[in-house]
Parts: structure tokens; sequence; C-alpha cells
């Protein structure tokens, strides 16, 4: 960073409360300035005190009296006060001549009408001369350089002056530039000698003192700056320039930093300016979570929804990569300093009170989120430091809340997601020990948070894939979790399968376990999370509770017992996946292989008083205390697909039932006779609700029932809703 030095100590050239005061003309706080702050804004100050107001209010009479007695004690005042006693009317009409010699000999010409052929350097000119000489000399070299950069016919580059690149007359150069521009206002643009300062060595620096002279243009300059800006700021030197004027600019004006990122964010310029501005905005060593927004700023460019603002800043990061392996020297190693710092700090407060305090388990969820957007969105590659930290966190134990299972679900799928964590022996080992102690708090944490949807039902799902070599389904659930789409590669998954299959989730321990978990009590459409149902559904599909013989009728029906409308969209396809699993055996002529069916009287008793034969008094099954009909009537209607699926799978596997001579359940006419069909298709059709539902309870109903979709029965039907449940279909 540019800065200046005086004193002996390194200074910004003007500090936030300088700048503050100047901007509000608060004269009291100027008051108490000391001269080395005042130092910046006498060019201001002495036209203030010198310039007739267009204030003629008392109240300011009284202000200007006390800026002239602040510049009464400071010398430097008299050479300011020459620099506007000067023509500058004329000097007006002999800039628009230069400006118009320029621009017709080209913009590298040497001739010049504000200056005659110069006897020494431009530096030793400027020291000897008086006062308008001064200003031309200033003029006459700003002048060609606004022309060069402007020739789009050549790149600006970094330019040189013996001038302007002189500290020791920094601040002489300084006071005629300010005083240039506010006499100069219609030929002197703010933004073509902002953007003509940045390609000289102190133009950060004196365009930092420009702008403190004329706060109102602060605005003006940053968006032309930023316009002009590069998409990735630091791969040329230029590009660094700019950013480091822009970070002096908003290090004086602080309270219009996070304006000037936003602008930078929204033209999708300067990332490492933005970054620069968010760190400025993080408290050192800071526990609180107001500690800037930096985690929060970083997450919404890569997980927002703006696709061109995470390219971007993806870019951002794998730029800053190529110039080494952490981008070392980059605005990138100051965010990975800083993100690892906060990382140790939540690590210690683990280790400290053995367990993640809860208070900290949100900001760890924020992080491991971040990280895993680093890695999978931007590509960033992890430092050795990262990576032990960062397994550390994601292996701590949280407390039984909903944040604490969030933050576990989180680890599991950072685990997954990134294969480097568990690189090492050592991690994998570490990956693997929490694992376990997941496994066996499991219901603890499910009792304690009162959170339905709990991690046991993501472990016992990752199981599940792993054991079935569905690679693509763990990489859907962990984008899913996670809350974003990134890459994972099937080999990249080898350590975690093996871990899962081989230690800790055998085939049998998987299925053994999921008849034990509790069904999910009101499941419906709003019901969030992976749940005992996605599980149940995947081991059916695979075959696993036929294969070690373990009885699965009971869950399937707690579960269709359990549900509440809206409708959940994983119990239609648990119904299928369990008639198929009840007819088609998975080995030839086993009929050891196939599930058990629901019996006529646990159906019945879902139905209860419907069915004429009091079968619904019967015990067994399912047995509600919901007095209301509609209660009901997502059982029912998941009952009706059952029983109408059951019949269709079984006659088009008849061929191959008779051929192996198994033997096949089938419900009688009379008990299906009894059901109220047409009703409950009815209901499907008219509340949305059960909108996925209707058509293949139609589809079925018109294969093997055709009498009840008669046209005019239907038609009929639409004059008017179904008052009461009828008796007989």
């Amino acid at each position: 960073m540019t800065e200046v030095k005086l004193n002996g100590k390194s200074r910004v050239p003007v500090t936030p409360r300088a700048y503050d005061a100047i901007q509000n003309v608060d004269v009291d706080n100027l008051a108490a300035l000391p001269e080395w702050e005042l130092r910046p804004l006498l060019p201001c100050l002495v036209r203030m005190a010198l310039c007739s107001p267009l204030d003629q209010r008392r109240d300011w009479a009284q202000k200007k009296k006390t800026v002239l007695k602040i510049l009464s004690g400071i010398e430097l005042v008299n050479s300011l006060v020459a620099l506007l006693s000067i023509d500058f009317h004329a000097l007006e009409l002999d800039v628009k001549k230069e400006q118009q010699l320029r621009l017709k000999l080209g913009a590298h010409s040497g001739d010049s009408i504000l200056i005659s052929s110069l006897q020494n350097s431009l530096a030793l000119e400027f020291e000897r001369s008086d006062a308008a000489r001064k200003l031309r000399l200033v003029l006459s070299e700003l002048l060609a350089f606004i022309a060069q950069v402007k020739d789009s016919r050549s790149d600006p580059g970094t330019k040189s002056s013996d001038l302007f690149d002189n500290d020791v007359y920094l601040d002489e150069v300084s006071d005629v530039m300010c005083i240039a521009h506010a006499e100069l206002p219609g030929i002197l643009h703010i933004q073509d000698i902002a953007e003509t300062l940045i390609h000289l060595k102190n133009g950060p620096n004196l365009l930092c003192r420009l702008i403190a002279n004329a706060p109102d243009s602060f605005s003006e300059v940053c968006l032309a700056l930023i316009s002009n800006g590069d998409r990735q700021d630091e791969d040329t030197v230029g590009g660094c320039i700019r950013m480091q004027a822009l970070h002096l600019l908003c290090q004086m004006n602080p309270a219009q930093a996070l304006i000037v990122r936003a602008k930078a964010v929204e033209l999708c310029r300067m990332p490492g300016l933005a970054v620069l501005l968010t760190l400025d905005h993080c408290e050192p060593d800071s526990d609180s979570e107001l500690a800037g927004d930096l985690v929060a700023f970083v997450s919404g460019l890569l997980l927002g929804s703006d696709d061109k603002v995470r390219t971007w800043f993806a870019q951002y990061v794998r730029s800053c990569q190529k110039k080494g392996e952490t981008g070392k020297g980059s605005t990138l190693e100051a965010l990975r300093g800083e993100l690892l710092s906060r990382l140790q700090r939540l690590v210690l407060f683990s280790m400290e009170q053995q367990d993640l305090p809860d208070c900290r388990v949100v900001q760890a969820n924020s992080l491991l989120r971040l990280f895993c957007a680093l890695r999978g969105i931007a590509g960033l590659k992890f430092t050795e430091d990262e990576v032990a930290v960062l397994v550390q966190l994601a292996t701590s134990h949280p407390p039984p809340s909903a944040a604490g299972i969030r933050f576990v679900s989180l680890g599991l799928c950072m685990l997954l997601a990134c294969p480097s964590l568990v690189s090492s022996q050592e991690h994998e080992k570490q990956a693997t020990r929490w694992i376990r102690w997941l496994m066996r708090e499991e219901s603890y944490f499910g009792r304690t948070s009162g959170v339905n949807a709990s991690f046991g039902e993501m472990l016992l799902l990752i199981a599940i894939h792993f054991h079935g070599n569905q690679l693509s389904p763990i990489a859907d659930l962990v984008c899913s979790t996670l809350g974003m789409k990134i890459p994972i590669r099937p080999n990249s998954l080898a350590k975690m399968k093996a871990v899962f299959t081989q230690e800790l989730f055998t085939d049998q321990v998987v299925t053994a376990h999921a008849v034990k978990v509790a069904v999910t009590p009101n499941l419906n459409a709003n019901t969030a999370g992976f749940l005992p149902v996605h599980c149940i559904y995947q081991l059916l599909k695979s075959r696993a509770f036929t294969k070690h013989r373990v009885r699965i009728k009971e869950w399937v029906l707690k579960q269709l017992c359990a549900s509440v409308p809206p409708l959940h969209p994983i119990l239609p396809a648990l119904v299928e996946v369990y008639v198929n699993s009840v007819i088609v055996p998975s080995c030839k002529g086993s009929q050891e292989t196939t599930n058990e069916p629901l019996s006529e009287e646990e159906i019945a008793s879902v139905f209860g008083q419907v069915l004429q034969d009091g079968a619904a008094n019967g015990t067994q099954g399912c047995v509600t205390s919901r007095d209301d009909t509609s209660g009901l009537m997502v059982p029912q209607l998941l009952l009706l697909y059952y029983l109408l699926l059951y019949e269709d799978t079984r006659l088009n596997n008849m061929k191959a039932i008779v051929t192996s001579g198994r033997k096949v359940k089938r419900y009688g006419a009379d008990f299906l006779s009894q059901l109220p069909m047409r009703y409950l298709v009815t209901t499907a059709q008219r509340d949305e609700r059960y909108a996925g539902l209707f058509p293949p309870l139609l589809r079925l109903l018109a294969s093997h029932h055709p009498h009840l979709c008669m046209v005019d029965d239907w038609l009929r039907g639409e004059g008017g809703a179904v008052t009461s449940l009828p008796q007989r279909r």
C-alpha cells in the first residue's frame, strides 16, 4: 500500500477523521486536528477562507472565522494564497489551446502552449518557478499524460515523471492540482485526472489528496475507476495499482467502502478489491459473530443465484492460485489466512470445552459450507494446515440441537466432497472414529433435538448407496445437503466407500438397523431432510430385506398410516418398490426372496367402518385415534394404490409365477368390492394435496375396474362435490 512518511512515521495520505471533517464542514473537528492531518486539506481550506461564499448566514460567518484561525498558524498557507491570486481566465484559454494542440499533433507531441522550452529538468524548473508558472508546469505535464492515457492506439502502462514521482514535491504538486481542478472545473474533469494518476508512481497518493479537497466527487471517481478496471485486477501491474488507489480511497472514507464493494460485485470487476475491503471490516482476533461479514460475503458470491458473479469470483481464485500453490502475495492469501484463523479459533473452543459449544455451531456450519464452495466451485486447493484444521473441526462433537444435526450433516458431506481431507491414514482414522461416535449417539440426538430428520438417516442412506455401488445418488445427496452443485468424481469416493462398507456398515448391519428406526410421524410434503422412509425405499429397491430375511411389512404399514396431507412424493415410490419386492423374487424359483404382503385385516383396519363386514374393528395393523375421515385420506389412498398396483403387477408376472409354481396372495373380489374406490379417486382428482396419486390411480382403475370409469358417471360427478363417504363403490 502506498503511504506517506512524515516525521519518521508511516501514515495514510488523508486520515478518515480528517476526510469526515472536511466532507461535513465540521470546523470544530478540523480545529482539533494536528497540522500533519490538516496539510492535505489546505487547498480546500484556503479557498474556503478567501473565496466569497454563497452562504451568507451568521452561522457560516462564525465558522469562517474558525477556519481563518486554523490557517493563521500555518506558514504554508502563503504559497497557496499566491496560487489563488493568478489570472485563471487567461490560464483557462491557454489550457484549451493546449488540449486542441495535443488533439491535433498527437498525444506524444513535445510541443506545449502552457510552457516554453525548458532550460532545466521539469522538477528543477518547478522548484525555481513562481506560483503562476508552477500551475502551468503541472498542467502541461498532466494534460500530456491525460492525452496519452486516452490514446487508444497505445497501452498507457506505467508512466514516469520527474515532477510527479519525486516525493520532495508531492505536497506542492498536490496543492497545484487541487486548486487547478477547483478553478477550472469545466476543463479538468476529475474522472480523467483519476484515470491518469493511477498510471503514476505517486498517483494513488495524489488522488486521495485530490478527492479529499473535492469530497463530493468520491462516488463518481470510484465508479469510474471500477468501471474501467479489469475483471481480474491482480493479473497486471496496472490492475494492482488501480486496486491500491481504490483501497486507499476507501480507507480514507470507510463509510463508503461497502458501497464501493457492492459496485465492484455488480459490475464483476476487481475481485481483489472486494476481498480487501471485506478484510478491512474484519476485527482481528475477534470471537464475535459480528466481526465483519467475510464468510457471508464470500459465500454469497459463490452460492448466490447470479451465475455471472459466481464464475467471476471462481476465476479470481483460480487466477490467484496460478501465482503459486496458495496464491502467495495476493489478496487470496490474506483471505485464506483470515479464514484459517477463524477455523483455528473454533477448534480451540472445541478442544477447551471437549465439545463444540452451541454458540459456535452456526459459525462452524457457515465456515464448513464456505470451504466446500471454495473447493468445489472455485477449485481451491487446500494447504496442509487447512486440511488439518478442517478435519479437526468437521469431526468435532456438536451439541444435540437442530444446529448440531446440521453441523454433522455438513461434516459428513464435506468428507465425501473433499477427498483430500481423508487422504492421509491419520485423518482417515479420525473420520472413522467420528462416524462410529455418530452411530452410537444418533438416537440420543434424535430424542434431544426434537428434529424428525436426523443424521442417522443420512448415514444409513449413504451406506445403502455404497453397498449398491450407486455413487451418483451419493453425489446428489451431498450436493443437496450442502446446497450447491459441485463435481464429485466416483474414484474420489473410494476411501469413504471402504470405510462405510467394510468397517462401519456391513450389509446385514444396515438392514437390521433400518427396520428399528422409528417411522416419521405426520409425514407430509413439508417434512424436509433425509428421513427413515428414504432409507427403507433404497433398501427395498436393492432387495436387502429379502436377502437377510428381515420383516419390513409392519414398518411400511406404520409409515403409510402416519402420513398426512399434503402427500410426500416418496410415498408412492415406496408403495411401488414394496409391491415389486412382494411379487417379483430377486432370485428365480425362490419364494423366500420376496417380502410378505399386507393382509386384508391390516388394510381393513385403516378403512374402519367403511367396510361392511366389520373387519375394521380388528386390532392388527394400524389403528389410528384420528376421528375425522380427512385425516385418514392419505393412508387410504396409498393402500388403494397398493391394492390396484399389486393386482396389476401380479397379472403382469403371472406367467413367471405359474412357471415357478409359487403361491402368490390374491385379494378377494368381495373384499375389493367394499372399498370406496370411486370416492377416493375423485378426491385425489379434486384436491391438489393428493395430485401425485391421481394419474397412476386413474390408469390402474381404468385397466382393472373399467366399469368405474364410465364417462356418464364422471360427467354427473362433476356437478357437485361428494358430501359423504359411500357405503359401496
